[in-house]
């Protein structure tokens, strides 16, 4: 069985962590635009994939001018970002008209490989929806206002994107209204009572947040050691 993918690229932020005046998603590594490896990383393993991005409305004359140096033989339809990535996201699956599957991934999230993207597209065929996830390597700490708390690290996961769902799975779930425990996509479609299936995810899969993940990015793909 094959179902139609369709790839929505969350690019509304700003990325002010990384004080910088251009949002980071568009910061180059190694020459190239932050998305544009992010897209590349996806066309690698689904090029029949069609790719929606939510893009500051500010944003919209730079991505095409990005658009037509790097990905101008790729067909990608743009919408406008909302106040949260919640709003952004649901922005974007306005223009699923298609049933399919639905992967969402961070726009600085550059590094998706072969492997993980069959995990998640098989795992969401067969049981609606696939997040991936990998273990904790620090201790850590449960901070209350006056205090804080040792936790047991083995009952914790890192959640990474690209995080896959039903098309009609993840729409009838974005019409929720907002609310603020709404972090990603698998917490959105967890509060319309459906439960998340968690898949292995890959450690070199991070999001570029820092300049030092920006250092980091750039090294590895300069040795393609990922």
């Amino acid at each position: 069985m094959k179902e139609k993918k369709i790839v929505i690229i969350a690019a509304a932020g700003f990325g002010t962590r990384m004080n910088n005046t251009v949002p980071k998603q568009f910061l180059l590594i190694n020459g190239v635009p932050c998305i544009v490896h992010t897209i590349n990383a996806f066309l690698k393993e689904w090029n029949d994939a069609e790719f929606i991005i939510t893009l500051p409305a500010e944003e919209f004359d730079r991505w095409e001018k990005i658009k037509k140096k790097f990905l101008k033989k790729i067909p990608i339809k743009i919408t406008k970002g909302g106040a949260t990535r919640f709003h952004s996201v649901k922005n974007g699956l306005k223009l699923v008209h298609e049933k399919g599957i639905v992967a969402v991934q961070d726009a600085c999230r550059p590094f998706v490989n072969e492997l993980l993207l069959k995990r998640c597209y098989e795992t969401a065929l067969e049981k609606g929806n696939a997040v991936p996830a990998i273990e904790l390597k620090d201790s850590i700490r449960e901070v209350f206002k006056e205090t804080n708390k040792h936790r047991q690290r083995s009952k914790y996961k890192i959640v990474q994107t690209p995080q896959c769902f039903d098309s009609e799975v993840i729409k009838n779930a974005y019409k929720q209204t907002f609310n603020e425990s709404f972090t990603d996509d698998a917490s959105v479609v967890e509060s319309s009572g459906i439960r998340i299936n968690l898949v292995e995810g890959d450690p070199s899969n991070f999001k570029i947040t820092t300049m030092l993940d920006l250092i980091t990015a750039e090294k590895l793909l300069e040795t393609k050691a990922y």
